[in-house]
């Protein structure tokens, strides 16, 4: 395989390396936020058309050499680079299922004015540099039209600027980072409300609802953690008030037990964790085991499923806010057919959070493909629908607008019961009582 660059011509590791070191030189990424392992995953490039019955759709397409963009006569080829591996895998996945449900679902009824949709994935396990090199491939090998369903803030933040300067959209990605907001950036186009509504959304409740005052934070050491941590200084420091106590932990890692320590240190009533599902459960647990139990609360991102699955007996009154309805509320339109869709397509995958905004990233896509016609191109993708007008995708609401990139502003808030499933809650309530 062969990466073109400006004035290079090189294959595999070394085409990413020289990547990695022409867009830090140009300063677009922070090259510092790398964590964990700093190893390029060798994972073949995998495509899906979402025309089958099972969960079963991998299968290796080679895409004409004349044909540039993705558009094809017959069909339009999307990429996503998300964490199919690695312990934040389970949302890679769910956002995989969910998209290609969507599309399965528009490629049995004959496709988008004559085309099928097409996804084509690499798993970057949730490393930066991993992103720059698959976001690279999808773009200069692969000829992707978009990018879709991308997980996680400190892979976006490295992966963006790719394709911004080549000009590619970067759908849907699944964080709430607030640069993606930016109107710098005219090629991203959001589905989910970001991590300061989320942060917000959480003091409001624990304030309003528990009278809860002493709120500390645990969050991932990087820019995703960041975010988050940043959303919640904001919102307490409007109300006159800041963080009782800290922790941090390393990303792609379950190293929390320093963090837990500096949380019980400021004695919090409740503690708002930024984090993937394996590290969350982890200090959650290890938080159980030796009788420290504030209220936790934690953003979309964890990966509701996987969180609930790794506490078991241990998850009830854990709290996760969200950003799409919820997932078995079958009386929203647009989660009866997800349903529906998962049922036909995927029938061995459980209903879930993340799927269900997969399922809705997809959606959008088609409604985008949909309204700018046979003559599709990035232009009319990425400006057609700024206008303002409601996109109303079964009572799941966007709107964009010519400097805003986010379609919904909505916050939902879960908790997980005595019986390890979640429930919609309208507030929160006192335990202790």
């Amino acid at each position: 395989m062969t990466t073109r660059l400006p004035g290079f011509s090189v294959s595999g590791v070394a085409a990413s390396k020289i990547a990695v070191a022409i867009v830090c030189l140009a300063g677009l990424i922070a090259c510092s936020d790398s964590g964990g392992s700093s190893q390029t995953p060798t994972v073949p490039s995998e495509t899906a058309t979402g025309q089958v019955s099972t969960g079963n759709t991998s299968s290796l397409t080679l895409v004409g050499a004349g044909e540039r963009n993705g558009i094809f006569d017959d069909r339009i080829l999307f990429g996503q680079s998300a964490a199919f591996s690695g312990p934040a895998s389970e949302l890679g996945l769910g956002m995989r299922t969910g998209i290609l449900a969507a599309f399965a679902e528009a490629n049995e009824n004959g496709g988008i004015h004559g085309r099928t949709l097409e996804l084509t994935f690499r798993d970057d396990a949730y490393e930066p540099e991993a992103a720059i090199a698959n976001t690279t491939a999808l773009i200069e090998e692969d000829l992707v039209f978009a990018l879709v369903g991308a997980v996680g803030t400190p892979t976006s933040r490295s992966a963006v600027p790719v394709a911004d300067l080549n000009g590619t959209p970067y759908v849907a990605p699944f964080t709430g980072a607030e640069f993606l907001r930016s109107p710098t950036y005219q090629h991203i186009l959001n589905v989910r409300a970001s991590y300061y509504q989320e942060t917000a959304e959480m003091v409001n409740r624990l304030i309003t609802d528990l009278g809860i005052v002493r709120i500390a934070v645990m969050y991932q050491d990087d820019s995703f953690g960041r975010a988050g941590y940043q959303g919640v200084r904001i919102a307490l420091a409007d109300l006159g008030m800041e963080p009782v106590a800290i922790g941090i932990y390393p990303r792609n890692t379950k190293a929390i037990k320093t963090a837990l320590l500096d949380l019980k240190q400021g004695e919090p009533e409740a503690v708002i964790m930024i984090g993937a599902y394996e590290p969350v459960s982890h200090l959650i647990l290890w938080a159980r085991h030796t009788s420290f139990n504030p209220e936790f609360m934690t953003v979309s991102f964890v990966g509701s499923n996987a969180l609930a699955r790794e506490l078991g007996e241990h998850g009830e009154g854990v709290y996760v806010t969200q950003v799409v309805p919820f997932p078995q509320d079958d009386s929203v339109p647009i989660v009866a057919e997800y349903l529906e869709a998962l049922a036909k397509y995927y029938p061995d995958e459980v209903p879930g959070f993340v799927s269900l905004e997969g399922y809705i990233a997809g959606r959008f896509v088609i409604e985008v493909v949909e309204r700018c016609g046979r003559d599709i191109d990035r232009t009319c993708f990425l400006q057609h629908i700024r206008d303002g007008q409601i996109i109303d995708l079964g009572s799941f609401e966007l709107q964009f607008g010519q400097d805003d990139s986010q379609g919904s502003n909505e916050v939902f808030l879960t908790v997980i019961g005595a019986d390890g499933e979640y429930q919609p809650i309208e507030r929160m309530i006192d335990r202790t009582r």
